[in-house]
């Protein structure tokens, strides 16, 4: 017995020894590294890549090179250091790029391998790319832009990953497009569809149709006088727009919104406007319908190098009324009609599901069409599969933004879609993850509160993370395997994209001695949470004295209208109740974030511009009415029929000085809010 007690006590030990060599080895295979979306799969190797500075080709085509450009500036731009393109034989530290043709890679897939160089290899150009976005990623964090040694093969299980945004009702600038095309390609996703024209509701504006914001954002010879006044693009600028994209591997999605949602049009032309459902519906019924819409989409489809560059084309088609049956016929005709005009450019049609709302027997196409299901009592899907349409899921009860609206969501609900969603959940109804009828999955942005002070900084502070978080769920589907928490906690490590920095983050508290007058400022803006504090002896400035702008807001010392300490920005003037005394010296600190933007004086709080709520009160609200003998008072008691939350929010700009005479000194800006 002790004998077999001694033997056995070897043997622990050296299994114990064994396990801690195993231990130790497993130890040094590197364990997944970190990218948006997540690798669909990694096999870990020892050790880390040292870049050498070198790019190699391997291959000699025009789309190898011009990715390779594209990889060696956006490198620069992320790590500052520059690489070098070439050929010949690849060496230790050189990254390495290659075509070949590889069936099992599809349209999007790579193969990385990162040893004693860092290899992509991909069937297209489009899966090179991405191959190289997850060099790029990889490489910023990193102080020293190593990369861990392993290798992938990833795949993306949805081939539409994308996002829509509401340009008809607020205008977002084409900057903030072409920013958002180059995060879209970082975070692989690969479709933007730009909602070219739309209306706020006839509420906020006293009932009135004519009165009601409406805007179509395009530039328009057909129709002189049709784009809007507010805010558009030239076609040179969306044509250009497209172009990045496709360098970016992102195609752009023109929407034309069409007869529902029209009122732009019928604003143009008010004898189009239907009489029974609103001037916001086209009137179906009239051959002068047909002419303009006609005319509308052919300006942008027709040609050589047409307006609409791209593959598809959105023709809308959405929440017009059913009250009747003749009216969903025509609804019904109108909508096959505009599939195939389309159709007859090269163009694929993509339309808004609604063909359980408007169910008739007039037949509308359904090959080869792409249905956007936002909402399952309009459109079910099964229903619509079983018709022949290819699906986009975009599930309103999901995945739509309506920023600061009260209703559907201000920012998504980031933590359940990726714990629970992926684009085979539609609304309520739930398909296999490798059903071919599921083209893809997108979310939105609409802007149905126009006029609400939303900037298109804070659109962005909702998109940003609704951004990274589908980027994920469209490409690895039921595949993602990091905990949300730490997907939450690793992403804020990733750029927005290379030279991109819309939420104005900064990297290290920045600090001004003494701020001259009209200097430019190293620093464009700062985004939120933020503290800018500065010391003023004042003097006499004119109304409209600025203190600082950038290319998205202007500070004034002294505001246009009432000479006040105030802030505008994409067209909304917001003051504070506080003049710059003159002949003292007042230390002032702005503090803003995604909800409010606050004054210090001194180190104590004088003002907070947060959400303020607007009600439209109609003299048809009246509940109730009182009154004294002799109607000597009264009072009116109301109910609201509407309500606005409007935003004063800032991010600060930073970039020039303005012409201003007083002293400004002691700057100091910095991330975050004590």
């Amino acid at each position: 017995m002790k004998k077999i007690s001694f033997s056995f006590k070897r043997v622990a030990a050296t299994m114990f020894c064994g396990m801690v060599m195993v231990c130790s080895a497993f130890a040094e295979i590197n364990p997944k590294p970190f990218v948006v979306p997540e690798l669909t799969n990694w096999v870990g190797a020892e050790g880390k890549f040292m870049p050498s500075g070198r790019v190699i080709l391997s291959g000699s085509s025009k789309d190898l090179l011009k990715t390779a450009d594209i990889f060696v500036a956006d490198y620069e731009a992320l790590t500052g250091k520059k690489l070098i393109v070439g050929k010949g034989k690849a060496q230790k530290g050189d990254f390495v790029l290659t075509l070949k043709k590889n069936k099992e890679l599809g349209q999007e897939g790579y193969i990385m391998n990162i040893g004693e160089t860092a290899q992509i290899s991909a069937a297209t150009v489009q899966g090179l790319y991405w191959g190289t976005r997850t060099l790029l990623q990889l490489s910023e964090q990193s102080a020293t832009h190593v990369i861990p040694c392993g290798s992938s093969t990833d795949i993306p299980q949805y081939a539409m990953r994308g996002f829509m945004i509401d340009c008809g009702r607020k205008f977002i600038p084409m900057d903030y497009l072409r920013s958002l095309v180059k995060m879209m390609g970082y975070y692989k996703m690969n479709t933007l569809q730009v909602h070219l024209n739309d209306n706020g509701f006839r509420q906020f504006f006293g009932n009135d149709w004519n009165k009601t914001q409406a805007a179509f954002r395009l530039e328009s010879d057909t129709y002189p006088g049709l784009t809007a006044k507010d805010g558009s693009y030239s076609k040179k600028e969306f044509i250009e727009l497209q172009k990045l994209a496709e360098e970016n591997s992102v195609e752009i999605i023109p929407e034309i919104d069409v007869p529902a949602h029209s009122l732009a049009f019928t604003h143009y032309k008010p004898e189009i406007a239907s009489k029974d459902y609103g001037m916001d519906h086209l009137d179906l019924f009239k051959p002068e319908t047909y002419e303009f819409v006609d005319g509308l989409f052919k300006e942008y489809l027709e040609g050589k190098e047409p307006v609409f560059r791209g593959k598809r084309v959105h023709i809308g088609t959405d929440e017009y009324s059913n009250a009747k049956k003749d009216v969903v016929e025509k609804f019904r005709a109108f909508t096959d009609h505009y599939i195939k005009f389309v159709e007859k450019y090269g163009k694929q049609a993509m339309v808004w599901g609604a063909l359980t709302h408007a169910k008739g027997e007039t037949p509308v196409k359904s090959k080869d069409v792409i249905m956007s299901c936002w909402y399952n009592g309009f459109a079910n899907p099964k229903d619509m599969k079983e018709q022949g349409y290819q699906l986009v899921s975009i599930p309103d009860g999901l995945v739509y933004i309506v920023p600061a609206a009260g209703y559907y969501y201000d920012y998504l609900n980031c933590q359940h879609l990726y714990n629970n969603w992926t684009p085979a959940t539609i609304g309520n109804q739930k398909f296999e993850e490798n059903d071919p009828a599921i083209l893809g999955g997108m979310f939105a942005v609409w802007n149905d509160h126009a006029g609400n002070g939303i900037s298109v900084k804070d659109i962005h502070d909702r998109v940003y993370p609704a951004l990274q978080t589908l980027a994920v769920k469209c490409w690895t589907g039921k595949k993602t395997q990091l905990p949300y928490d730490e997907f939450n906690q690793q992403r804020h490590l990733l750029s927005e994209a290379p030279a991109v920095n819309e939420a104005g983050k900064l990297k290290t508290p920045f600090e001004m001695a003494e701020v001259k007058a009209g200097v430019t400022l190293p620093v464009e803006e700062v985004g939120y949470d933020y503290t800018v504090s500065f010391t003023v002896k004042g003097e006499t400035e004119a109304k409209g004295t600025e203190l600082f702008r950038s290319k998205n807001a202007v500070f004034y010392l002294s505001d246009p209208r009432n000479g006040k300490l105030g802030f505008s920005r994409d067209g909304y003037l917001n003051t504070f109740n506080y003049r710059i005394p003159v002949g003292e010296e007042v230390t002032i600190t702005i503090q803003g974030n995604n909800k409010m933007t606050r004054l210090l004086i001194n180190g104590n709080k004088k003002e907070e511009l947060g959400p303020q709520t607007i009600h439209v009160v109609k003299p048809t609200d009246r509940t109730n009415y009182q009154f004294e003998e002799g109607e000597t008072w009264k009072t009116e008691t109301y109910v609201p029929s509407a309500k606005m939350n409007y935003q004063r929010t800032l991010v600060f700009p930073l970039c020039k000085a303005g012409n201003f005479k007083s002293k400004i000194t002691n700057l100091k800006v910095s991330m975050g809010i004590e």
